[in-house]
């Protein structure tokens, strides 16, 4: 199993970034129909992009600091199935910025490459969202080729 580290600075304090991770309302970065139960041991649900469903469990909820959750595709055969893999958000503030650093862990040394682009692209959304810009639409893989 492979890990990946992804990290983007954010002109942003913890605490707007951390609610940006955890209010289903405000998941216009991330995707859709998002359902969260911000607890150890709660579900969450999100339609990544719009259209592939990712579920988990919240294993760490540490406000304005750290989120750490099961990750896997909610769809039947997915060789990465719901709640499979690790994440780990830990926000690490830098003057009036914000480093947010993601920890995929557990993930097929095949997916490693594709997760990394999709959780850069994602941060990058959160980036923009989190500074006070519109991100755009969400885009399929197909649709950002």
């Amino acid at each position: 199993m492979a890990e990946l580290t992804c990290e983007v600075l954010v002109k942003a304090d913890p605490s707007t970034i951390f609610e940006l991770l955890t209010d289903p309302e405000r998941q216009s970065w991330i995707g859709t129909d998002a359902e969260y139960d911000l607890k150890p041991g709660g579900i969450y649900k999100v339609s990544v992009l719009g259209d592939h469903p990712a579920r988990g469990e919240f294993i760490e909820v540490v406000p304005n600091e750290k989120l750490a959750f099961t990750f896997g595709w909610d769809q039947p055969g997915h060789p990465i199935p719901a709640g499979s893999t690790k994440v780990v958000i830990t926000l690490i503030p830098e003057g009036d910025e914000t480093r947010v650093r993601l920890v995929h862990s557990g993930l097929p040394d095949d997916a490693v490459t594709d997760h990394t682009q999709g959780w850069t692209t994602l941060l990058d959304r959160l980036a923009v969202v989190a500074s006070g810009g519109d991100p755009g639409p969400l885009l399929s893989r197909e649709e950002r080729s």
